[in-house]
């Protein structure tokens, strides 16, 4: 089986076991999943949900961010790591929703990257949810780590391996094959120790251990 067809194959199973797959971030528009998705750098989705339940009722707006007193969002989201510097973007990032576009978060990659905060990742995970628009695709630790083992390719940095996915995956995918790997890690294929011997890619994937 050449690449192109494994990829064809990996993305219909993928599909088939994770037919619910989402972004397990909590949000009901773009600004909570920007703030969320900011958040979430080196820290669980889990631990950002549980800090993002209060934190989203306090603050409803972009300018709720910027207008809050000194030192208040900090106190709020102190349960995340790297709390002060996520504090002081996210307040930078607001401020510029408020001054540069009526306090929505726009919808291109040069806009929302360049806010204080937002790499690529962050962007393609705003663009994918909360627009529908696949613009790239999102590599964090679980999709890199599979991306490898899957044999889709030799790189580690991130950078270097979104255009790899970019180039076999299908545009219309591009989101939900995110979804489906980040799934596929969490469940499945561990970092230490992969079910690879109830894997459904078992057959078909290079380091299967079974």
């Amino acid at each position: 089986m050449d690449r192109a067809a494994r990829v064809s194959e990996l993305c219909k199973r993928l599909a088939r076991t994770y037919p619910d797959a989402h972004c397990e971030l909590n949000y009901t528009n773009p600004l909570e999943l920007l703030v969320a998705t900011m958040l979430s750098a080196q820290c669980t989705d889990v631990q950002v949900n549980i800090v993002t339940a209060e934190l989203f009722k306090k603050y409803r707006t972009a300018a709720d961010y910027t207008s809050a007193p000194e030192g208040k969002l900090e106190e709020d989201i102190k349960r995340i790591g790297l709390f002060r510097n996520k504090a002081k973007n996210i307040r930078a990032a607001c401020a510029i929703l408020v001054a540069q576009y009526g306090g929505d978060v726009p919808h291109t990659m040069g806009q929302l990257h360049a806010l204080p905060g937002v790499g690529r990742k962050t962007a393609n995970v705003v663009l994918g949810n909360a627009f529908g628009i696949n613009v790239g695709v999102v590599v964090d630790t679980h999709i890199a780590r599979l991306s490898q083992r899957l044999g889709l390719t030799r790189h580690e940095d991130p950078k270097k391996i979104e255009p790899v996915l970019m180039q076999l995956i299908p545009q219309d995918k591009w989101t939900l094959f995110a979804h489906w790997l980040i799934f596929h890690g969490r469940r499945r294929c561990k970092a230490q120790n992969p079910d690879c011997a109830h894997c459904e890619l078992a057959d078909i994937c290079p380091s299967c251990r079974a």
